[in-house]
């Protein structure tokens, strides 16, 4: 089983959004049973809160199913669980190695380096552009699945 944990600043836009898109992409393709996917946080500022109503109403309109995931803190003990750890952005890497300490076996990535024009992923907590944000987390999703499919399920 494939283990992909998401991460964000706060665990309410993009993780969870990447974590719902990634969960409908596998279920399309008949691989639900392959993989296991969450979303965290790196600040404990949103603990407990439930996705950004602007992710749910982005998501919503696409016809992706969004659950009632609760944000949570990236642990270091994640590390060991999961087989990717994905983050939005530079500065989101920089936090995740803080918390989980080295990376020795290339887990942490950046979800648009799998893509053809590695990028961050902008906050839309901060732009309010939940169309442009659903659109990088679709492109980095589909090249992270294709990736996988590559490397690791064939």
């Amino acid at each position: 089983m494939i283990k992909i944990l998401f991460i964000c600043h706060g665990n309410i836009c993009r993780s969870p959004m990447s974590q719902y898109v990634m969960e409908d992409l596998v279920k399309k393709r008949g691989l639900s049973d392959c993989f296991y996917i969450d979303s965290a946080a790196t600040s404990t500022e949103e603990i407990g809160n439930r996705v950004h109503h602007g992710t749910r109403g982005k998501l919503k309109e696409v016809g992706i199913p969004c659950g009632d995931h609760r944000s949570r803190q990236l642990k270091r003990s994640d590390y060991g669980e999961y087989d990717y750890l994905i983050g939005m952005d530079t500065w989101n890497i920089r936090n995740m190695q803080r918390i989980v300490g080295n990376d020795p076996e290339g887990k942490i990535r950046r979800l648009l380096d799998f893509g053809k024009a590695p990028r961050d992923i902008a906050d839309p907590w901060y732009t309010g552009d939940f169309d442009e944000t659903y659109k990088d987390v679709k492109e980095g999703c589909e090249a992270l699945l294709s990736y996988i499919m590559e490397h690791d399920l064939v």
